[in-house]
């Protein structure tokens, strides 16, 4: 397990002095991709094979929102590997140590040079330590978009300020945008993500939304191909 800690400051909060999800997002994301540093035989391995991990799915479960100012802990765990594809948890603890935030996450190993899934042989899974499976309301990692319903939005350019260092949107990003598209006073409890196609810079996304009652689900397409499927829920 790898963990970092952080404090709530004001350009991590919203106007109530609440935790931007967004933010939390960037806190989880920050904390899995630092614990590469802790595992120096993968982190050799990925190099040796010019592979990286792309992320696939992320579930959020929000047990508390913390305020600004507070201590908060981000830990990581992996607590399976298969040859193309790695499972962690990631949480949030205050203070106190309860979790304020509960997810997992389903992460895909990537050749650099072809852009497709790589295998990792069975003699470095082997060498990999897995933690134990933490506790949560797991749901599947594949989301089906309702079949009618959808509205379409106005389109969303990709902005520099969207790109990561892997030169495509960051993940968290593309919850961001979704989020803007929810009802006044929509009290996001969970969310589902699917990451499909990474949108670059200069693209632009075309947003639609299918809304429940209780369910807001928004799909992220460039050129009628879905980049990313983000699902909200409020129960």
């Amino acid at each position: 397990m790898y963990s970092l800690n952080h404090k709530v400051t004001i350009s991590t909060c919203n106007s109530e002095g609440r935790l931007k999800l967004y933010s939390a997002l960037q806190m989880m994301q920050d904390c899995s991709e630092l614990w590469i540093d802790s595992e120096p035989g993968i982190k050799q391995y990925f190099a040796d094979q010019n592979m990286t991990q792309v992320l696939a799915f992320r579930q959020v479960e929000i047990m508390r929102v913390p305020q600004y100012k507070e201590n908060l802990t981000v830990t990581t765990s992996v607590f399976d590997m298969k040859p193309m594809f790695g499972y962690r948890n990631t949480f949030i603890y205050d203070s106190d140590g309860n979790p304020c935030y509960k997810t997992w996450s389903l992460g895909a190993f990537i050749d650099k040079a072809t852009g497709r899934l790589k295998r990792i042989d069975a003699a470095t899974l082997e060498t990999m330590a897995l933690d134990s499976q933490l506790e949560m309301d797991y749901k599947e990692h594949r989301i089906v978009l309702p079949k009618d319903g959808g509205v379409k939005d106005d389109a969303i350019p990709v902005m520099k300020s969207d790109i990561d260092y892997n030169r495509h949107v960051n993940n968290a990003n593309y919850i961001r945008m979704a989020m803007e598209l929810l009802p006044e006073n929509f009290n996001v409890k969970s969310l589902r993500v699917e990451y499909k196609i990474a949108t670059k810079y200069g693209e632009v996304l075309i947003p639609t939304v299918f809304t429940t009652d209780d369910v807001v689900t928004v799909s992220l397409s460039v050129n009628d191909k879905v980049s990313a499927i983000v699902e909200f829920s409020c129960k």
